[in-house]
């Protein structure tokens, strides 16, 4: 049996965020205002197809797999990723130390886009609140730092959009923040779990600290459809 974060947003699709899920039997995938992903059962060409008739013209779609994938000549790879899939191994949590991570909600979709757009922890969209659990901390109203949860293949609860304004770096915010994240999926009886770029050594090296281990290199890509005539 495959292990479910080997297909991270399929089994994701079809569990914990199913309720953001569109598509068919085989093909799955977020509304492209909330996430570029998706997801296919088996990567097949006949499911790589049945995705082309979904997806509007011009849409880039991130696919996310253990196994290199072979694409259909009706795709065009337009970045290639590799990256480290990290689970939390540790069986206790450090003291979560700042009391003053708030709650995020659409209301402050407009500063968390500025802080991705400034920051580039990875794809952050008008509807990617609805994902949910997003925490931030503010400095004299402004946010400065952010964390909080995409991809959801239970058990497994996937920590995202880490960053911090660049200035206010070395602060351990975004620490503090993972921390409030790892304490708040444990305590629903899930595993944490993150991805990081193989070449971002010191994300690594705290994520390592914090208790994650490394169990997967992951291959992401992200394709375009190729108009046919």
């Amino acid at each position: 049996m495959d292990h479910e974060l080997d297909n991270p947003v399929w089994n994701a699709l079809i569990s914990g965020n199913q309720s953001l899920a569109l598509g068919t039997e085989t093909v799955k995938f977020f509304a492209d205002d909330v996430a570029p992903f998706v997801g296919l059962k088996e990567y097949t060409f006949e499911n790589f197809d049945i995705l082309y008739n979904h997806i509007k013209d011009g849409r880039r779609c991130v696919v996310v797999s253990t196994n290199e994938i072979l694409f259909p000549g009706s795709w065009e790879i337009i970045e290639s990723l590799h990256v480290l899939q990290m689970v939390y191994a540790n069986t206790f949590i450090k003291s979560l130390g700042n009391k003053n991570i708030i709650s995020l909600g659409e209301q402050n979709t407009e500063e968390m886009i500025q802080l991705t757009e400034l920051t580039h922890p990875g794809p952050f969209k008008n509807g990617t609140i609805r994902f949910g659990h997003y925490e931030g901390i503010f400095d004299n109203g402004k946010l400065v730092a952010m964390a909080g949860q995409r991809l959801h293949p239970c058990p497994y609860a996937e920590i995202s959009a880490v960053c911090t304004h660049p200035d206010f770096m070395k602060k351990g915010l975004a620490t503090q923040l993972i921390l409030s994240q790892i304490f708040r999926i444990r305590s629903s009886s899930e595993i944490p779990f993150l991805h990081v770029v193989d070449h971002n050594m010191k994300a690594i090296k705290l994520y390592n600290d914090l208790g994650f281990t490394k169990r997967s290199d992951i291959h992401i890509y992200v394709i375009k459809k190729i108009l046919r005539r």
